[in-house]
């Protein structure tokens, strides 16, 4: 008999028996629906993550210094300067000052808003884009100017439905001058990306008493960020003597490890979910072996008019893998349907992967025919007399 033949009888026997057929399949959809909706809700995570890191600059490196009042410092200057002798590998770099002020315009209060000094160079460092309006000037940045550049929340809470630009907001009892809006990124969001003030780096030293112990740096590209964080350190080393007064950020470093997590994740999650077809694969047999004793006598005609072993065997395994086959096919609609639904409920982008499609079909077609093999061994076994003798 050849495998043409052998699918039609497995076809056969599929419609003969519906409802078992469908009920001995349901483990199957279930498990390849699983795999795939978990597979690809880790690869939603995934992608939200490496957006966000790339949204904050694949090439970015953070510089913190510890202030453990020694007299070995490092002047912004002198931060400047080395990133000018190394601008072959690094772009540029900003001071970066995060002070504890409130924003203010007329009574309306911001105790959240992030407000954070910076110079010119920081929207190449962080990828920020400036929709109306402009940002920082060198002389600002230098010369403790009193402008702003304000994200969407903070329009929308101080200024709504008028033009913020040159206007006037009030930043730890200071008054400053509105001259540019940040892109959206966060659905103008409380405590987001788009709730945050730019000031000069200068002027934020001035209003909150302390210096600058934090840089940004941007690398020329994401392949350099470790030469780039070695330089750093070497520099650092000799300026304040010791390495563990500092330490570095190399966010394309991050990058990588988080990917690295994420695909043992998505292995993990497709592992446990499989775990479920192990179960569908268990089943499987259980009808398998309750179809051979019901076509017990069919089994002895054939072999009575010369139907080989392998003939019986390859019929039964054929069968199985079909079950699994058409089950793998419609879990992967389902699976297809949820990741759709989960979209909107996660506010994720969840969509099936080709990785999960064909890990759990392919999973799902071996286990029918590894779980099929028992019950296809067992009535290549049967002898033709007493299989015509069954009743």
């Amino acid at each position: 008999m050849n495998i043409r033949q052998a699918l039609i009888m497995a076809f056969k026997s599929l419609v003969t028996s519906k409802m078992r057929s469908f009920l001995t399949m349901l483990g199957i959809i279930i498990g390849v629906a699983a795999v795939i909706v978990l597979v690809s809700i880790v690869g939603g995570f995934s992608d939200e993550i490496t957006n966000m890191f790339k949204d904050m600059g694949s090439n970015l490196l953070t510089v913190s210094i510890i202030d453990r009042g020694s007299n070995r410092t490092v002047s912004n200057t002198e931060m400047m300067s080395f990133a000018e002798e190394h601008n072959d590998l690094i772009r540029c770099v900003s001071p970066v000052a995060n002070v504890s002020l409130s924003a203010k315009r007329d009574t309306v209060e911001l105790d959240t808003t992030s407000i954070t000094g910076v110079n010119e160079y920081y929207p190449d460092i962080a990828n920020l884009t400036v929709t109306d309006g402009r940002f920082l000037s060198f002389i600002e940045a230098e010369e403790r100017g009193h402008v702003c550049i304000i994200g969407t929340h903070v329009v929308n809470e101080l200024f709504p439905g008028e033009n913020p630009l040159n206007q006037i907001i009030k930043i730890g009892g200071q008054p400053f001058t509105v001259v540019g809006v940040l892109e959206e990124k966060a659905d103008s969001a409380e405590r987001s990306s788009d709730d945050i003030i730019y000031i000069p780096f200068s002027t934020a030293v001035a209003l909150s008493g302390m210096r600058v112990n934090s840089y940004s740096f941007s690398a020329i590209d994401q392949n350099t960020t470790s030469e780039v964080s070695l330089l750093i350190e070497t520099f650092l080393t000799k300026k304040l003597g010791n390495a563990d007064n500092f330490f570095i950020i190399d966010q394309a470093f991050l990058l990588s490890i988080i990917d690295s997590i994420m695909g043992t994740l998505s292995g993990v999650m497709g592992g446990i979910a499989s775990i479920s077809l192990l179960v569908a694969g268990i089943g499987i047999m259980n009808i398998m072996l309750v179809s051979v004793t019901e076509r017990t006598r069919e089994i002895g005609i054939r072999k009575s008019l010369g139907g080989k072993r392998r003939d019986i065997m390859s019929q039964f395994i054929i069968e199985a893998a079909v079950t699994s086959a058409i089950g793998g096919i419609l879990g992967i609609g389902v699976g297809y349907l949820l990741c759709r639904l989960a979209s909107p409920l996660l506010d994720l982008n969840v969509r099936p992967t080709l990785f999960a499609i064909a890990l759990s079909f392919g999973v799902s077609v071996v286990i029918g025919m590894v779980f099929g093999y028992s019950p296809a061994s067992k009535a290549s076994k049967l002898n033709p007399i007493d299989a015509l003798r069954y009743e």
